[in-house]
């Protein structure tokens, strides 16, 4: 039987963390360098996976799900929490995070391209209306409202931001093909990732004295960025019989990290990333709305 206020619940508790996670990056980069701080979170996150693995009895999924194809596994890994997350965490560490989780938040628009251009799936009207709206929203963060001049605070920054995006939308056309327990294949990337962030970190020659504050931001981003609070969006979606009002949830969260980066870091947020933020938002509306049935939903930030 479903449980609709149960997943209410679950789904309401995922999008309130995803919500804090971006004040979390600002707090944690103010000490750590990206690869520092992605690597202490997939070091935490890989360590919850594992007991969430463990209790939920699928740890002797984990070496059979690998073996079946170990060079797809090692490209998810590679891809995302690697790649992914250094180069959103390196947007991060240019920009100001209220330009840069509204920049990244238009991952949708550009997954319903890809899924188009290597899947097969056709564009309908709703789609061609959320791109539009979309990266016309993207435009107007990246210059502040000042579309004719297309002068932007870090270019690099920006380049970042929808790069990630990019990443984010190859990995879940990859992940259509991944047949496994979701949290198997997840806890797979992550321990695949592990060794070659650390290996990175090391090359990079990095210095492990941070504070304790900083610790315990790093590790707040891999317990609810990356690891509590992709089980409880999934189990959230098991539990509803209405896919569709559970994922709208998900659009409450950009407005609420925009509070609590004013409030906590204590960002200026200008009225042009509102508007663009609005207009990417409104797109995405627009696209779910029109088709109830779409299943391009993020498991996890």
């Amino acid at each position: 039987m479903k449980n609709e206020k149960k997943a209410l619940l679950l789904g309401g508790s995922a999008v309130l963390l995803w919500s804090t996670v971006a004040t979390a990056f600002k707090l944690t980069l103010e000490e750590f360098t990206p690869i520092q701080m992605l690597t202490v979170a997939i070091l935490v996150s890989t360590l919850i996976l594992a007991c969430i693995c463990v209790i939920q009895q699928k740890s002797k999924q984990i070496l059979s799900t690998f073996k079946s194809q170990p060079l797809y596994y090692l490209a998810l890994g590679l891809l995302n929490p690697l790649a992914y997350y250094l180069i959103l965490f390196k947007a991060y560490d240019l920009l100001p995070a209220s330009q840069a989780q509204p920049l990244n938040y238009s991952w949708a628009i550009t997954l319903t391209l890809m899924a188009s251009l290597f899947l097969g799936q056709r564009i309908k009207r709703q789609d061609w209306i959320a791109c539009i709206l979309g990266y016309l929203g993207v435009l107007i963060i990246a210059t502040k409202g000042d579309l004719f001049a297309l002068e932007f605070d870090s270019p690099w920054g920006v380049t970042l931001a929808l790069l990630s995006t990019l990443l984010w939308a190859s990995y879940c056309v990859l992940n259509t093909k991944n047949k496994a327990d979701p949290v198997v294949g997840v806890f797979l990337g992550f321990i695949i990732a592990l060794p070659f962030s650390i290996a990175i970190a090391l090359y990079e020659g990095a210095t492990w004295n941070q504070s304790m504050q900083g610790w315990m931001a790093a590790s707040y981003v891999g317990l609810f960025e990356m690891g509590i609070t992709f089980v409880l969006w999934l189990s959230a979606l098991k539990a509803t019989d209405n896919t569709a009002r559970i994922s709208n949830l998900i659009f409450i969260s950009p407005f609420i990290s925009l509070l609590l980066l004013a409030y906590i870091i204590g960002e200026t947020i200008h009225l042009s990333t509102l508007a663009g933020l609005a207009l990417i938002v409104g797109g995405l509306m627009i696209q779910q709305i029109m088709s109830p049935t779409n299943k391009h939903v993020k498991t996890y930030q």
